[in-house]
């Protein structure tokens, strides 16, 4: 179970606010690193998501430290980081957010499988949102005895 990521964003503050209006949660500044955020979703398993600044970059520290947030004049438009999300709320709430936004949102189908909405925070960072009515799909797939067997 995936308790916590963090991604990066051009407006965390914003970004966090979206995503705290899907998942029903709250947003708190994240103490560790001015200028980010965390969205807390206040569900029983302690689900958050941390929002750092678009350059910020986590690195490992030295011998037995802790990581160190380090700031990069790069910037990246896409990343191969993504998440899929079961949330409470549904397709018409969530395509109204992000249309309200700007970004991009739209139902995918993943192969036949199972299907999910693809959310584009800042039209850069894909989230996977599944709905009550897709959960169950993604989650008959991937708890079948087939994909044990793979």
């Amino acid at each position: 179970m995936i308790h916590h990521l963090s991604i990066s964003a051009q407006n965390p503050q914003r970004v966090a606010e979206v995503l705290a209006e899907v998942m029903n949660g709250k947003v708190i500044p994240f103490p560790s690193h001015p200028g980010s955020y965390m969205m807390i979703a206040l569900d029983e398993h302690g689900t958050a998501i941390e929002v750092y600044p678009l350059q910020t970059e986590l690195q490992p520290g030295e011998k037995e430290d802790n990581f160190q947030f380090k700031e990069t004049s790069q910037t990246i438009n896409f990343t191969a980081t993504h998440a899929a999300i079961s949330v409470d709320s549904n397709q018409e709430k969530i395509e109204a957010i992000a249309n309200r936004e700007g970004w991009r949102v739209t139902r995918c189908n993943r192969d036949s499988f199972f299907d999910v909405i693809e959310f584009w925070l800042e039209n850069r960072i894909m989230i996977e949102f599944l709905t009550p009515d897709m959960v169950n799909q993604y989650l008959k797939l991937m708890q079948s005895a087939k994909l044990q067997k793979a």
